[in-house]
């Protein structure tokens, strides 16, 4: 892949990733899967993003979700399955993703036919992904593709996010960054969520997130302050060109003209679930 084409499939991902995310933030799947008699919160987004692997024990749940505290995975993980069958939780997942994009989307933008099209190119790019060292990818890759076109279109977001999201934890490992460490390299670009919601929804202390922050000075990946030197700069950059790379068969499989149309399709939804208050707005910088 040339680096054009690398942030063409960049942009693609950035572009259809928010359709999956939108359910961590929305009410429906917080709802579907509290019916099932799980907690609101961790355990809801713990049991839902890990079902697809099964009734799994919290290692591998910690292995494969990267930056989360391995003791705040405990609390929940292998304790939701006894409260609900990862098929329960899978079908609850679905229910809470078609309720969250009819209310965001409304059902002309469902049933058009720039949905149908988008759906198609996704699932096509998917298409191209392998399964070798892709754990979450390989578990959703292993479930039925649902009928309707706005759900076939979120199946292959989470497709797509998994198989990207997996490649990005072979880059961190590479880097050598244990997972409060990516989070707190991440943090010190000033452009992800603060320190301290990083640290509430990971399960993380004070005292954790100082330790890996001194830990990244002794490499000297930020200074003094806490901000990112020009090394650590060139790693998080490194990182992500490693990622693009790991990330690039499902755009060179659907193409250059195909991409820029699934990112424009994307794009559009994605810019109507932004407009309708999908993602809350949170407080981002060091924190």
């Amino acid at each position: 892949m040339t680096s054009l084409e690398a942030s063409a499939g960049r942009r693609c991902h950035n572009a259809v990733n928010p359709l999956h995310v939108s359910v961590y933030f929305a009410p429906e799947p917080q709802d579907e899967l509290a019916a099932l008699g799980l907690e609101r919160g961790p355990m809801v987004y713990l049991a839902g993003r890990a079902a697809p692997l099964g009734a799994v024990d919290a290692g591998t749940v910690t292995a494969t979700f990267y930056n989360f505290n391995h003791e705040h995975v405990q609390r929940y993980i292998p304790a939701a399955w006894s409260v609900a069958a990862p098929e329960a939780v899978l079908a609850a997942r679905l229910r809470g993703a078609d309720r969250t994009l009819q209310r965001l989307l409304g059902k002309e933008a469902l049933t058009s036919a720039d949905m149908t099209e988008a759906a198609e190119l996704a699932l096509h790019a998917a298409e191209a992904c392998r399964r070798e060292a892709r754990p979450l990818y390989a578990a959703n890759a292993d479930l039925p593709v649902p009928e309707e076109p706005h759900l076939a279109l979120w199946h292959a977001a989470t497709l797509l996010r998994e198989h990207r999201g997996d490649g990005h934890l072979a880059a961190l490992a590479i880097a050598g960054l244990s997972g409060i460490e990516a989070l707190v390299l991440h943090n010190a670009t000033g452009t992800a969520p603060t320190s301290a919601l990083f640290m509430r929804t990971r399960g993380w202390s004070a005292q954790q997130w100082g330790a890996a922050r001194d830990q990244l000075r002794e490499r000297g990946l930020l200074d003094g302050a806490g901000d990112l030197t020009q090394a650590g700069a060139t790693l998080r950059e490194e990182t992500e060109a490693l990622t693009d790379r790991l990330d690039a068969a499902p755009y060179d499989h659907l193409g250059p003209a195909a991409t820029a149309r699934l990112t424009d399709l994307a794009g559009g939804f994605s810019s109507t679930l932004r407009a309708a208050g999908a993602f809350p707005s949170v407080h981002f910088g060091k924190g």
